[in-house]
């Protein structure tokens, strides 16, 4: 499998494989899988209602952080190229054709013609080089900045063409060119006043009332076909049980944030589905702060690992919606490595062991998650209690949300804490140079390592993704990262969206952004 595929196998894929029969609405390119509960006849005419548990943080535009920048995102903006959720192969968006050069240090890039944004303009090759120059600028965050800021040069030398200079190879090119919206130059600084959000997409954006609400309606231009939808209304419904409610009842047709418990509940009623977004895994995890006493001692944190009863948190909080993993890494990633996603099984004498070895009592260590989070708080518990039972006592700090992503960005936890993180559905490498957990030469665990950061390193510079040299290079890298435990896995789980078999046609990306460009009310 490349990353980097050959333009000739591209230009087959979208001219051949991607025709549906609804061919005068569906465009070649977005045809990855048949959209979930596709099953009437399409038809235009109506607003989608969504509900979500968590409002829009604009400035967090490019983090992926949360629900409700993945549905903006998702339905505002395109990318360059949109990886198919099957297998880790990029098709064509904005983009038609992109061929590497220079041994992975050049990329050419073709893009569509005739794509406008909702403000009327033109899209070019000028967008492609303002989106990728702001995606690398620190004020936005982006996870895979590092990767963007090896572009050391981006030439346009024609408003469909673009090339793109890179300091060195990396492997993981393809990953940006997927996550990078295709931003407009011309209302980009009002970006993070959520006044304008201005794109490409299916969706033109309306407005935005925190804590209220989000409206979208058609973009009748949009190159991909015009929707069937008129337009998008997004509630935000912080409270678990009111949104279950609300897609229950029939008030939004569309909910995330809804806890596995209600999912399982409400589609047990009749009526709706719960969807799990397969191919956009979670990862679950204890995050461990390693300058914090005690917890700078690798035997602690593998004694931690060891604690935890992962298979319960799997079985009970995510209602069997994943697996437990001692690594981060999916069972379709090109890093997984049964022997080594072993290493970490729930053993309680051995914690012990190590917690006697460390020789010293440990202080009450703080455990921080999402406040508002049900499935967090109850993960939080479990771990609370496996930890006490090797003798760890921990402190549970319910923190609001958009406070415990200002603390992951930051560094700022005091001692543990627990979420999900993503990336590793990715090109392996970008998980270790790129995610905010991860990051090696800056994370959320203040963890440092020479031989963690050359592992990543190599994973990062090869050409190609898979290969010999690329399993030798994960296989170190996964040896790292057990070895320095500074986050505990507890499993490979998958977001769910509850959906109300009166919308049909919901489908998603591997960033677990919305896509309703085709979806319909039935």
């Amino acid at each position: 499998m490349n990353v980097l595929p050959r333009r000739a196998t591209l230009r087959a894929l979208a001219a051949a494989a991607l025709l549906l029969t609804t061919a005068a609405c569906q465009s070649a390119v977005d045809a990855q899988t048949a959209p979930a509960g596709a099953s009437a006849a399409p038809k235009s005419g109506g607003v989608a209602e969504l509900g979500v548990n968590l409002d829009l943080v604009p400035a967090n535009l490019f983090t992926n952080s949360n629900v409700s920048i993945t549905t903006v995102v998702g339905l505002v903006y395109d990318s360059l190229v949109r990886y198919d959720r099957q297998k880790l192969e990029a098709k064509p968006r904005l983009a038609t054709a992109w061929e590497q050069a220079d041994g992975g240090s050049t990329l050419n890039i073709t893009l569509r013609k005739g794509v406008k944004f909702h403000s009327g303009r033109e899209f070019t090759s000028a967008d492609v080089k303002f989106s990728l120059t702001s995606y690398a600028d620190p004020k936005w965050n982006g996870q895979l900045a590092g990767t963007a800021k090896t572009i050391t040069a981006i030439e346009t030398p024609a408003p469909d063409k673009v090339v793109l200079k890179l300091a060195h190879p990396v492997s993981n090119l393809l990953d940006l060119l997927d996550t990078v919206p295709i931003i407009d130059s011309e209302t980009a600084a009002e970006i993070g006043t959520g006044k304008k959000f201005v794109g490409t997409g299916a969706f033109k954006f309306d407005s935005w009332r925190p804590n209220t609400d989000l409206t979208f309606s058609r973009n009748d231009d949009y190159w991909g076909g015009k929707p069937y939808l008129d337009g998008v209304h997004v509630r935000v419904i912080p409270d678990a049980q009111s949104l279950a409610a609300a897609v229950k009842s029939g008030q939004v047709q569309l909910a995330r944030g809804v806890g596995y418990r209600d999912a399982e509940a409400a589609e047990a009623a009749g009526g709706l589905k719960a969807i799990p977004l397969e191919g956009a895994e979670l990862q679950a995890y204890v995050g461990i702060n390693v300058s914090a006493p005690g917890l700078d001692d690798p035997k602690v944190r593998h004694a931690i690992a060891y604690a935890l009863d992962k298979e319960r948190i799997v079985k009970e909080v995510y209602r069997g919606k994943g697996y437990p993993v001692s690594l981060p890494w999916p069972r379709t990633s090109p890093a997984y490595d049964q022997e080594l996603d072993n290493r970490f099984r729930r053993d309680v004498a051995k914690a012990k062991s190590l917690l006697a070895e460390h020789g010293a009592a440990l202080p009450e260590v703080p455990l921080a998650y999402p406040g508002t989070d049900g499935v967090q708080a109850n993960i939080a518990q479990i771990v609370q209690n496996n930890l006490a039972e090797v003798g760890i006592a921990v402190k549970l700090e319910p923190v609001d949300s958009t406070q415990f992503i200002k603390q992951l960005i930051g560094a700022q936890f005091p001692g543990l804490w627990v979420t999900n993180h993503s990336w590793a559905q990715f090109t392996p490498s970008t998980l270790t140079v790129s995610a905010y957990p991860f990051n090696a030469k800056r994370n959320s665990s203040h963890f440092s390592s020479p031989a963690y950061t050359a592992a990543a390193d190599n994973a990062w510079k090869l050409p190609d993704a898979t290969g010999a040299a690329a399993t030798a290079a994960y296989k170190e890298l996964s040896n790292q990262l057990l070895d320095g435990t500074f986050l505990a896995e507890i499993g490979v789980v998958f977001e769910q969206v509850v959906v109300r078999d009166g919308l049909q046609g919901v489908d998603w990306t591997r960033r677990r952004e919305l896509d309703l460009s085709k979806a319909f009310l039935a």
